[in-house]
């Protein structure tokens, strides 16, 4: 290893839990870095916080053995000797990030005091970033000391070829495990060559692509997916382990695994596939004297990897796709994801998608097609009826006929959005622990502070002082409290809209709170992550907003849950002589009592609304009304939401289909609810039962709302209604259990959607005990 400085990106994400000196005021926070004692920088101070979010970056120039040191003081006193000071940490870089090689590693280690007495408490989280290193210069690293090319599990050290750094996070930023399925050897086929059709590269029946031998009557292919396997003449078998000739010795597996590392290809900053230094890529030439099809992701018809992607193979041939950016693994090829589709060979995109989809759901029924919008979105022809539709026929549906036509369209697209790759939850599990009095400071604080990996893990939320485990009842009841809370109006981030009190939009004058885009992501992360979670938010938008989340252009329709009396002027303006009204391409706005004028169009105030060009000014009013006013707001939000939910997939649904996908039914159907009742101890013609039924009858619908939230965790309901009720492990319906002395209160087991009901004596016993539970019941214990 070389001492030659490398330029690092170090960013200062944020510090938690920092100590309280004063009693009536809280620190204003920041952070001095320094680099070997030389090289300083300075975040800048956030007000009255004991966990401040910074996510400042700056560059500087490290070697392998240089030391960061980052220091924790209060603006207010750090000019008072030892008064400001908060605590330090020092970062040895070897200990984290190999600077030659290049690669990123998050870094969270606790505050330390330095020399004085004073009492040091919380922790700070940093990220540091080297370029990978130039593949047309000779690294200095030994090579024995590369990492393994198998599928990478998330806290081994080195994830990546440019990347020694991945488990670096101390604590909850990088735990999770291999891929499933990725060690696994696949079934060897037996008879004829996989399914697809012919393969799409092949070698000599002596020489694989590496060079090396074969046996006499044996050919290495590689089939529709890119796998490689191997094809015996002798028997007219194929399978997918490489065949060893005979009296040959078996190749070390130190020496395997450097052969597999030094052929890998990575990506270049314009996302095209480069070899490394060193190492030759030009594959050996055949028998017929011309080189055989590359296998790799760089010559592939689909065109170049994206930025930040490799493909690698496992040690039975499969490849597989790295994911430098976010440090996951995949089996999905990401040129496949895309939403533009490949100009060079759309059957290829065609091919390789049908292929994947193939081996989830098995083929198409007769007389079906996928097809391609110039969009890249996937549609299926059914040449039967000469129809089209964008629901895949092999996507089963679970609802009656009787259910309306949205809901089955809902559901096939629903099943599809689950079992993307991207939908999946990571292996591990995500703590949070927040305190109900102050959910939304404290949900803030730890959703911002963890990576996106960790918040795809199961969900263990547990509140302060309760004893309560979380299978999913928690989390339900976590979402419901916070959205109540996110989206007060009281805290100015959103507003009712002006058709009615319970639909809310962003509020346009948010900016009165100085870190209003920093709350605006995190409730697009929460919102994503309750999506990602199958939770649902008690709350309901315009509109305009699940449009604008899906890209879709508003309408001057869109404005009438925005300000009716606009949507009205705008109206009559379409349908009205407006030539001789004066009017302008401007629009006056309130701001804080102030009117302000603003034009709609460069130099709109000098440009007068006639006949002719009033749809344009209607169009564009509508726009700034719904967009333009809360475009910093939105975009914050935006940021936040597509880190847990890709962007591509969100947009299969509609603004309809969204809004439930967010927040759930509201309307209960009791028949619906009794057709979906287990009973334990009990039986539908028991007394006690025919009470309870009768007791939710008579409940107004809020009460019937609260009795559901007691007893599931959220007031809100999937789609298809109480059969499709979530417990701890998947479906699970509702059920009433016998249990518990009759002078006892009714108990709920949220995680599993059931309901301990003791046999009471009489109705007046049941009505009062139930009421008297759902009222006043607030917290979980552990029995």
């Amino acid at each position: 290893m070389t001492d030659e400085a490398r330029n690092l990106k170090v960013t200062i994400l944020a510090a938690d839990n920092l100590y309280r000196r004063e009693l009536f005021r809280l620190p204003d926070p920041f952070v001095v870095l320094t680099v070997d004692g030389s090289q300083t920088k300075t975040t800048k101070a956030l007000k009255r916080t004991l966990s401040p979010y910074w996510n400042e970056s700056f560059s500087v120039n490290v070697k392998p053995t240089s030391v960061i040191t980052a220091q924790v003081f209060d603006q207010r006193k750090f000019k008072k000797r030892g008064q400001g000071f908060l605590g330090v940490i020092n970062v040895q870089i070897s200990q984290h990030i190999n600077v030659q090689t290049g690669g990123e590693a998050m870094v969270t280690q606790d505050l330390k005091n330095s020399n004085n007495s004073d009492p040091v408490q919380g922790r700070l989280v940093m990220q540091f970033n080297v370029e990978a290193m130039d593949p047309n210069r000779q690294p200095g690293a030994n090579r024995n000391n590369a990492p393994q090319a198998g599928p990478v599990s998330r806290n081994h050290a080195a994830s990546s070829s440019s990347s020694t750094a991945a488990a670096a996070a101390a604590g909850a930023a990088t735990a999770g495990a291999v891929i499933a399925g990725a060690s696994a050897s696949p079934p060897p086929p037996s008879g004829a060559p996989p399914a697809g059709g012919p393969p799409t590269h092949s070698s000599t029946h002596n020489t694989t692509e590496s060079g090396d031998s074969m046996p006499q009557g044996w050919e290495q292919r590689i089939d529709h997916l890119g796998r490689v396997y191997y094809v015996d003449h002798n028997s007219r078998t194929t399978t997918w382990r490489r065949p060893q000739v005979a009296g040959a010795t078996q190749t070390e597996p130190a020496e395997s695994e450097r052969r597999r590392h030094m052929n890998r290809t990575l990506p270049d900053t314009n996302g095209a596939a480069t070899p490394r230094a060193g190492i030759s890529t030009a594959p050996p030439p055949t028998a017929g004297g011309t080189p055989p099809s590359a296998s790799s992701g760089s010559g592939s018809s689909l065109g170049p990897l994206p930025s930040g992607w490799e493909q690698r193979f496992t040690p039975e041939g499969r490849p597989y796709f790295v994911n430098h950016i976010a440090r996951t693994t995949t089996w999905d090829d990401p040129r496949l994801r895309g939403s533009q589709a490949p100009s060079s060979n759309r059957a290829a995109a065609i091919a390789g998608i049908a292929g994947q989809t193939a081996s989830r759901f098995g083929p198409l029924p007769s007389g079906w097609e996928m097809r391609l919008t110039a969009q890249g979105r996937v549609y299926f022809v059914d040449h039967n009826t000469k129809t089209t539709t964008w629901d895949d026929p092999r996507l089963p549906s679970n609802l009656d006929q009787s259910v309306p036509q949205y809901k089955r369209d809902f559901r096939r697209k629903h099943i599809y959005f689950r079992s993307q790759a991207a939908m999946r939850p990571v292996p591990g599990q995500c703590h949070i622990k927040v305190s109900r009095t102050s959910i939304f400071e404290h949900s803030y604080n730890e959703v911002m502070r963890l990576s996106v990996s960790e918040l795809k893990k199961r969900l263990m939320i547990k509140f302060d002082g309760e004893d309560g485990l979380d299978y999913g009842g928690v989390s339900r009841e976590f979402f419901f409290l916070l959205s109540h809370e996110m989206f007060n109006p009281e805290y100015c981030l959103f507003e009712y809209s002006a058709h009615d009190t319970y639909t809310l939009q962003i509020n346009p004058h948010s900016g009165v709170n100085p870190e209003h885009l920093n709350y605006f992501r995190f409730i697009g992360r929460t919102m994503g992550l309750s999506i990602f979670h199958r939770r649902f938010l008690d709350a309901f938008f315009t509109s305009s907003f699940y449009k604008m989340i899906l890209k879709k252009p508003v309408t001057l329709e869109d404005m009438q849950s925005v300000d009716a009396d606009i949507y009205r002027s705008l109206k009559w303006t379409l349908e009205n002589d407006i030539s001789d009204m004066g009017f302008t391409f401007t629009v006056d706005d309130d701001r804080f009592g102030e009117r302000v004028e603003v034009e709609l169009k460069p130099g709109g105030k000098d440009i007068d609304v006639t006949e002719e060009n009033k749809k344009e000014f209607v169009d564009l009013s509508v726009r700034y009304r719904v967009c333009d006013r809360i475009k910093e707001q939105f975009e914050a939000f935006q940021a936040g939401f597509y880190e847990l939910i890709p962007e591509d997939l969100i947009q299969v649904f509609d603004e309809r289909e969204l809004e439930l996908l967010i927040g759930g039914l509201d309307e209960i159907d009791i028949e619906d609810w009794k057709k979906n009742t287990d009973y334990r101890g009990y039986t539908e013609s028991d007394q006690v039962v025919q009470w309870f039924w009768k007791f939710v009858t008579s409940m107004d619908s809020e009460h019937q709302t609260r009795l559901l939230q007691f007893t599931t965790g959220t007031s809100r309901l999937p789609v298809n209604g109480f059969k499709d009720l979530q417990g701890s492990d998947g479906p699970r319906r509702f059920t009433i259990e016998k249990s518990g002395d009759i002078l006892a209160l009714p108990k709920s087991h949220t995680c599993f959607n059931r309901i301990d009901l003791p046999p009471y004596p009489d109705y007046d016993t049941l009505a009062s005990k139930l009421s008297f539970a759902i009222e006043n019941t607030v917290g979980f214990a552990q029995e």
